[in-house]
């Protein structure tokens, strides 16, 4: 008996309206092309534009961590840099599958092709495609996955002859923002995103939605459906772009206000995964979402954080990146990213046991360009050291506790290393020094004490003729509070 399929709609994963989870089947193509030498490999201009960005001046895989690797070391350049290891076809077919399952589709199925080049009607060719379609059919699968961004009219072609839906690389993760989209910032950042990706995809349709065409029966008066569609995405694209320009100001007006007092505000960025909430609410104790589902945050967070100096400083959880990131998500998104431009330190989340950790930090230099915020001051934060041997774990926090280092290893999962990571964000804020003064306090300003109790380390404490006298380290927004008890 056939499985009856539930109405899903176009262009979508859904699990709310079939509580069965969707069958996916996953196409996969690996273009390859010679190189210089005359050897074949596997290349594409997202990689060439990751090789390009990743040009860090301190290694983003230091020599023990290559080490430490199950899967090997990436080889040395001539010119003494480490090699940027590029995302292969199974490992990017890998990716899609967990992309897959965070939408909530069960894998029945996959195929990796190997072309020389795209074919342009199809991608994968017609002889290839009526093999997908049979391996597919004998899956039952409800939806084909493409490791690729496909034309509208590549979809439409492949639709013809699959019979089932269609959905390529960039309306996959379209659909999972859709998913884990709470506020209405996020899901209106999300539907700005969906209606620019919808508008080429109307067209082409076949003469059919034509009224007003130059043959005979295509005359007519009025305009044609595909016309009315458009004007009506346009509208509401108009409306949804009103609505976040709304949001930004509000948002602007929001940042003004944190801004007019000294305090600093630090942004976690990284790739998809790579543990940013969880080291959120292990420095914040904020309970935020964390999942190992790719893109389980969306939404910003923003938590204070106490330093070791006693000065605060506001921690924002960002939305994480991934390779061929869609460049109508960066634009959607802009709003919560401008937490990531106006912040006085970025910390580059990285995870310490991926061996593409360099190629993944590659993608999120190529998304910082584009926000112009590539020469924010920066720590790289390599999480996820518990999954690293402990001996070599041990010789990479020694090796990165140096002074100077812009490098530090933590496990947000065990706590371990949050404390030197606290420490090396203290040294690099600039905002409200600290300094060192020495006060004559009277014992009846108990709110005085209670502040430098509370906001300043004291080194030294004496009592003397009603007074107390005292020697710390607080903050200049402290300091300009207390400046009638110096002396000295």
């Amino acid at each position: 008996m056939a499985r009856k399929r539930g109405r899903v709609p176009a262009g979508t994963i859904s699990t709310q309206e079939n509580p069965e989870r969707e069958r996916a089947f996953l196409v996969g193509i690996d273009v390859r092309t010679r190189g210089r030498a005359g050897a074949k490999g596997t290349i594409t201009a997202q990689a060439v534009a990751a090789r390009d960005a990743a040009q860090p001046t301190e290694s983003p895989i230091p020599t023990l961590l290559q080490k430490a690797r199950k899967d090997g070391a990436p080889t040395p350049k001539p010119d003494g840099r480490p090699s940027v290891p590029e995302f292969d076809a199974e490992e990017s077919l890998a990716e899609l599958r967990t992309l897959a399952e965070s939408a909530g589709a069960r894998v029945v199925g996959e195929v990796l092709q190997r072309r020389d080049r795209p074919d342009p009607a199809t991608l994968v060719g017609a002889g290839k495609l009526e093999e997908i379609a049979g391996a597919a059919a004998s899956a039952d699968a409800d939806v084909l996955l493409f490791d690729h961004d496909l034309s509208p009219s590549q979809q439409r072609n492949i639709e013809k002859i699959i019979q089932r839906r269609v959905i390529d690389r960039t309306q996959l993760i379209l659909d999972i923002f859709a998913r884990h989209a709470r506020t209405r910032e996020g899901q209106l950042q999300v539907e700005l995103a969906q209606l620019h990706y919808m508008m080429p995809r109307l067209a082409g349709h076949g003469v059919e939605m034509s009224q007003l065409g130059g043959g005979i029966g295509t005359r007519g008066p009025g305009e044609t459906k595909l016309e009315t569609d458009r004007r009506k995405i346009a509208r509401r694209v108009r409306h949804v772009e009103q609505q976040l320009e709304n949001v930004r100001r509000i948002r602007a007006q929001q940042r003004q206000r944190r801004e007019s007092a000294p305090v600093a505000t630090v942004a976690l960025v990284g790739y998809t995964n790579a543990g940013k909430s969880t080291l959120f609410n292990a420095l914040t104790r904020a309970g935020v979402l964390s999942s190992p589902k790719m893109f389980a945050t969306l939404d910003p967070t923003i938590r204070a954080v106490d330093l070791p100096s006693k000065r605060k400083v506001l921690l924002s959880d960002t939305v994480g990146f991934i390779r061929n990131l869609p460049h109508t998500l960066v634009s959607a998104f802009r709003a919560t990213l401008e937490e990531v431009q106006r912040a006085s330190l970025i910390l580059h989340v990285s995870d310490a046991g991926s061996r593409l950790s360099a190629e993944q930090d590659a993608q999120v230099e190529i998304v910082l360009k584009e926000l112009e915020a590539e020469k924010k001051p920066r720590l790289r934060v390599m999480n996820k050291v518990d999954l690293l041997d402990e001996e070599v774990a041990e010789n990479l926090m020694a090796d990165a506790a140096r002074e100077g280092s812009r490098t530090v290893y933590v496990s947000a999962v065990e706590g371990t290393g949050l404390d030197h990571l606290l420490e090396r964000i203290d040294n690099v804020i600039e905002e409200d020094k600290v300094s060192r003064v020495k006060l004559r306090v009277p014992q009846k300003e108990g709110k005085t004490l209670a502040l430098l109790e509370a906001r300043a380390r004291i080194y030294s404490r004496k009592y003397r003729d009603g007074a107390v006298q005292l020697e710390v380290e607080a903050p200049e927004s402290v300091v300009r509070r207390v400046r009638d008890f110096v002396v000295g």
